[in-house]
C-alpha cells in the first residue's frame, strides 16, 4: 500500500493545486518513483489511498506505466490518518501474506526483498525500517524490538516495555511490513496513527527494526528537502527504484 493521501501542508503553494505524490522529482512526480519501486521489487497489487485532490489523484493512478494492478482506497470524504487509512484498506490487504506499507513522500534505496524476508523470519505483527538519522522524534528499541517513542525537543516519552538497559533511538523511515493479524488486534477507529497502534501492541507483541543506510534515504516533505534530494537523485536514478 502507499500511503498517499495527505494534504501537504509543508508544500504549499504547490499542493494548493495538486495532491503531494504529484508534485514532480527529478523529474517525475513521487507516486512514480514510489510505484516503479514496488513494481520492480515485486508487490502486486497495489493500494493507493486518496484524499486531497481526490479526483486528480485517481486520474493519475489509472495512468501509472507499470505493469501491476492499483486499487484505489477512497478517504475523499474523510482523511483517516496512517492507521485509519490501513484500517479501511484491510478488504484488500487482509489476506494470508504480510503486506508492505510505503509513505508517497519518501524515496529510497531500502532493501524492499530484504526487508520484507527479514520480517518473515521474525514472524512478528510488524517491522519498520529505520536508520541512525538525526530526527525531531524516535522510535525506542531493546534488541532490536520495539520499546518506546521519544519527542527531543518537548522532552515527551512514551515507554511501552519497561527494561533497565538503555534504549537505542532509531527514526522511522516510513517503510513498513505488516502482517494481517494486525487487524484483529488494532482497537483504534476512525482517524489514527499506526505508530500509536505499534507502541501498545509492543506492550505485548514483537514489533522488529529493520536498519538502513539512511545516505540514500530521502523525505520529500518541503521544497527544500526535494532540491536536496534531487542532487543525489539525478546522479543514482537506478538505485531508488530496484
Amino acid at each position: 500500500m502507499i500511503l498517499a493521501a495527505g494534504y501537504g501542508e509543508r508544500l504549499k503553494p504547490l499542493t494548493d493545486t495538486k495532491p503531494k505524490p504529484l508534485v514532480e522529482v527529478a523529474g517525475k512526480p513521487m507516486l512514480h518513483w514510489v510505484a516503479e519501486k514496488l513494481v520492480n521489487n515485486g508487490f502486486d497489487p497495489i493500494v493507493i489511498n486518496v484524499h486531497h485532490h481526490a479526483a486528480m489523484m485517481k486520474q493519475a493512478v489509472k495512468k501509472l506505466p507499470f505493469n501491476a494492478e492499483f486499487i484505489i482506497s477512497d478517504e475523499e470524504d474523510r482523511l483517516l490518518g496512517t492507521g485509519g487509512g490501513l484500517l479501511k484498506a484491510k478488504k484488500y490487504l487482509c489476506g494470508s501474506e504480510p503486506f508492505l506499507v510505503y509513505n508517497a513522500d519518501i524515496i529510497s534505496n531500502i532493501n524492499l526483498q530484504g526487508m520484507y524476508s527479514y520480517h518473515l523470519k521474525q514472524g512478528c505483527i510488524a517491522t519498520l525500517a529505520t536508520s541512525g538519522r538525526d530526527a525531531s522524534n524516535y522510535l525506542l528499541w531493546h534488541d532490536n524490538k520495539l520499546a518506546g517513542w521519544e519527542h527531543i525537543e518537548s522532552g515527551k516519552k512514551i515507554i511501552a516495555k519497561k527494561t533497565k538497559k538503555m534504549l537505542l533511538r532509531k527514526a522511522f523511515s516510513g517503510v513498513h511490513v505488516i502482517s494481517p493479524q494486525i487487524f484483529s488486534l488494532v482497537k483504534e477507529s476512525g482517524s489514527f496513527s499506526i505508530i500509536k497502534v505499534y507502541l501498545e501492541l509492543a506492550k505485548e507483541k514483537e514489533i522488529f527494526s529493520f536498519d538502513h543506510d539512511h545516505k540514500y534515504w530521502f523525505d520529500l516533505g518541503t521544497t527544500e528537502k526535494i532540491r536536496n534530494a534531487e542532487k543525489v537523485i539525478t546522479k543514482n536514478h537506478d538505485i531508488f527504484v530496484r
